[in-house]
């Protein structure tokens, strides 16, 4: 295996069974049909506010004229200045571009048709808010924009990547956060691993001996014949290296938009060393097994 991966410091945020948002009843998984722009004169440059409640979900504006302005009031204690948002275009998403807004200035976030390789800006609150703005077409009917957004505790950086996936190895002090904080966390061997390109993404086929926490079905059982345990894919960045390599891992992590990406990934033998080392001084922030 390369070189040990790094996650980010903190848990994603829980989102609340029967969440809805105001304008067509979102949940996490719905997506939110706003006001068709055949409904508007083409020539009116109208803008319109759109609230959103849920900490996850999928904004989808058919035959998109004008402007919109999306305001997310999601339902969490934490204060907004806390909050990063994520978001990512739908596949075949066109028809607007989308910015970052903030008392009046636009940064552009994503271009209109420009759907780059697992494209998933993120900023946080204090940085401003979205700003959806529709792009001159000769025919808008068949112009969909559309885009999944997240809502994380995490720190914000430039995209989806740098909050799950740096290829740097963690400190002690992250790995022991990672166990209490992550997604899923499990014991298991590199199976495979396998490149795409296209995506600058890799991903690492794992066969899994102890599956502590998973919040998603993201690891199932193997098939018989393979002596137990369970199987599943985690991705993680092109850049960092990985390869399939020999011995047990304690892999954790955190889904994205559906997905599982890598955080923490030392060896099991030495998570096993830190974690008693911590535990003899009182200093693990939680409790796991290590047999």
């Amino acid at each position: 295996m390369g070189p040990e991966l790094q996650g980010g410091d903190g848990a994603s945020l829980p989102v609340g069974e029967g969440c809805s948002d105001a304008q067509a009843g979102v949940s996490r998984l719905t997506n939110l049909p706003l006001h068709s722009g055949l409904t508007h004169e083409a020539h009116r440059k109208e803008v319109e506010q759109v609230y959103l409640r849920c900490s996850a979900g999928t904004v989808e504006w058919m035959y998109p004229t004008g402007a919109l302005i999306v305001n997310l009031r999601p339902n969490t204690f934490l204060p907004s200045r806390h909050l990063t948002l994520c978001i990512k275009p739908l596949r075949g998403s066109s028809g607007a571009n989308i910015y970052l807004e903030k008392t009046g200035e636009l940064k552009l976030l994503v271009r209109d048709g420009d759907l780059g390789p697992g494209q998933a800006p993120c900023f946080s609150f204090e940085q401003g808010g979205l700003f959806v703005e529709a792009t001159p077409q000769q025919d808008i009917s068949r112009r969909t924009t559309g885009f999944q957004y997240e809502l994380t505790s995490r720190h914000a950086g430039p995209d989806l990547h740098t909050l799950s996936a740096p290829c740097r190895p963690c400190s002690h002090t992250e790995v022991l956060l990672a166990v209490c904080t992550s997604d899923f966390v499990v014991r298991g061997s590199i199976q495979d691993v396998t490149h795409e390109p296209a995506q600058q993404e890799s991903a690492i086929h794992l066969h899994v001996s102890r599956l502590y926490r998973q919040k998603s079905r993201v690891f199932r059982p193997a098939p018989e014949g393979e002596g137990g345990g369970w199987r599943g894919r985690v991705s993680t960045l092109l850049e960092c290296g990985v390869r399939p390599g020999h011995g047990e891992f304690l892999f954790t992590g955190h889904m994205h938009f559906g997905e599982a990406w890598l955080g923490c990934a030392p060896r099991f033998k030495d998570f096993q060393r830190m974690y008693r080392d911590a535990e003899e001084r009182g200093l693990n922030p939680c409790e796991i097994g290590t047999e």
